[in-house]
């Protein structure tokens, strides 16, 4: 539904096909990351999805408790939406997002966009069908649906892409592989319905309550509950209680009602390709994660705005082939850094869960010795999963085929590098998230940014030759002057090119001439084959020698 959303954002027709008659029960997801905020106010539903999200002013605290009904441990606290927003302007030095996270399940998130595709005259939306194969042509893909009633019928169109879940059926038709770890765990999860907040949140609000039993997730921080559990390894899943688990986590039986009950077996698997040709893969179809971190949908929302963007560019005219192959050089490895995360994370959890002892339950003073020596060793290990800034804002397609790369002398105090998942370092790099700053009218810098392509001259410059060079190769330019004093050492040269995406293509002082502007706009529009030459500066002279 992200995807469709996001083509018709760039003018694209498409058709939604999905098997279930409406929306997800299950709550599946409880966080958008600040980057699938922003990715969501570029395409007009950020303000729909708050709505429905948990109050901008409840927190996104992490706390290690011994039982709901016993001892909390160690509190991580994190700042709630409506201080994250405050925090960033106060800051104002690239180091932020745009947009706070936003704390919403699944089973929220996708009504809203269900809505909004409804609504959209450029998306034909069909709920209750089954995709059960394609067929390949030279103009295009032709897929065969079926629904509930048997009835079948073949959908034509020039693109396929398959976000079809773990058990992609494009994916498997397509013949590409898995490769990682499957069933790392055995979990059972419990959704349930409960008034009990004198135990649930008797410390106060949390997002996640975690002990050696599994986690907690308030979703609404009112009456909705998940409970992830580890099935011991003694136990099948089918004699597994979800109301004993209940229990045992909070301590004591609370009144409750189960709305899903099931046992899953998180994978850590990244697809070994993208897609094939006019075929494409995205979100669960490519990557599943442990929940840890939060990277599955936040991943795929990624994955669909990549595709959007290039697809649209491709059916509108202007794009080139090299688009498509820049989908698998881009995402694949945030996929695939994601997948690390997300086991080093749960590698914490268990970690933490291993310095649980009976005697943390007692009221006593050796209790209380032992509470207070797991609650230093808890926040030593400390929450990273929740503080991967690095990780969620820094990757960069600086290997892309339609990014304007740079030598390694070029701009070295300004390379951004990703060895620390924690820490966001703002660059311009060609391949990096445009650093996001607030400017002296209020506006943040990426609504300055039109839908296509933005030029940002930081410094004053002819810029006729590039509008007309654009116009010529009927490129979508949006050319914006912009007076920043005392962020040169953020955005770094005169110019920034930056693509619908909100990544830098690239970055100079003004080519001076014609054939410099092709080279430039037909490699970021992927019409130019992949060589070693350094696209972003042909002569050196277009590039801005900062150290």
């Amino acid at each position: 539904m992200t995807l469709a959303n996001a083509l018709a954002f760039y003018g694209v027709r498409s058709v939604l096909v999905e098997k279930n008659p409406g929306t997800t029960t299950h709550p599946k997801m409880d966080i958008t990351n600040a980057r699938s905020m922003e990715i969501f106010r570029k395409t007009g539903l950020a303000d729909a999805l708050r709505a429905v999200a948990i109050p901008d002013e409840n927190p996104f605290d992490v706390a290690w408790i011994t039982k709901l009904n016993g001892h909390e441990l160690h509190r991580f606290r994190y700042p709630s939406a409506a201080e994250s927003l405050i925090q960033i302007r106060r800051k104002n030095d690239g180091t932020q997002p745009s947009e706070a996270p936003m704390r919403v399940s699944q089973v929220l998130i996708e009504p809203v966009l269900k809505t909004a595709i409804e609504q959209n005259p450029l998306i034909e939306v069909m709920f209750g069908w089954a995709f059960e194969s394609f067929t390949r042509c030279e103009e295009g893909v032709t897929a065969q649906v079926v629904d509930g009633s048997g009835k079948r019928m073949n959908i034509s169109a020039e693109y396929l892409v398959g976000c079809d879940g773990g058990g992609s059926l494009v994916r498997k038709q397509l013949g590409i592989s898995l490769s990682g770890k499957a069933q790392v765990s055995r979990r059972y999860i419990t959704h349930f319905r409960s008034d009990a907040r004198q135990l649930l949140q008797r410390w106060g609000k949390a997002w996640h309550y975690q002990s050696n039993l599994g986690t907690l997730v308030a979703q609404n921080d009112h009456d909705t509950w998940t409970l992830l559990s580890r099935i011991p390894d003694d136990v099948e899943p089918e004699d597994v209680d979800p109301a004993r688990l209940i229990e045992t986590f909070v301590g004591e039986k609370i009144a409750h009602e189960i709305l899903v009950a099931n046992s899953w077996s998180p994978h850590l698997l990244v697809a070994d390709s993208y897609g094939q040709g006019r075929v494409l893969l995205a979100g669960d179809a490519v990557h599943q994660y442990i929940p840890t971190g939060g990277y599955g949908m936040n991943t795929g929302i990624g994955d669909a705005f990549d595709l959007a963007w290039k697809l649209g560019a491709l059916v509108q005219g202007f794009g080139g082939e090299q688009l498509l192959a820049s989908y698998e050089s881009e995402r694949r490895p945030v996929g695939l850094a994601n997948c690390t995360g997300s086991e080093k994370h749960n590698q914490v959890r268990v970690q933490i869960a291993g310095l649980y002892t009976p005697e943390l339950d007692i009221d006593s003073d050796q209790g209380e010795l032992q509470r207070q020596k797991v609650a230093a060793s808890i926040a030593a290990i400390g929450n990273a999963e929740n503080e991967c800034a690095g990780l969620e804002l820094g990757y960069c397609y600086r290997d892309s085929p339609i990014i304007c790369s740079e030598d390694n002398a070029s701009h070295s105090g300004n390379r951004l590098t990703v060895d620390d998942p924690l820490e966001y370092r703002p660059s311009t790099e060609p391949g990096a998230r445009l650093p996001s700053v607030f400017l002296g009218d209020g506006k943040n810098i990426y609504q300055l940014l039109g839908p296509w392509f933005t030029l940002l001259c930081f410094e004053s410059c002819d810029t006729e030759m590039v509008d007309a060079v654009a116009a010529k190769m009927a490129v979508p330019l949006q050319i914006t002057r912009i007076d920043l004093p005392g962020y040169s050492d953020i955005y770094h040269s005169a110019c920034v090119l930056v693509r619908p995406d909100q990544h830098v293509a690239w970055r100079g002082a003004m080519p001076v001439d014609e054939q410099s502007i092709e080279r430039i706009l037909s490699r970021v529009v992927g019409k130019m084959a992949v060589d070693n030459d350094n696209i972003g500066c042909p002569d050196n002279s277009c590039v801005n020698q900062y150290t």
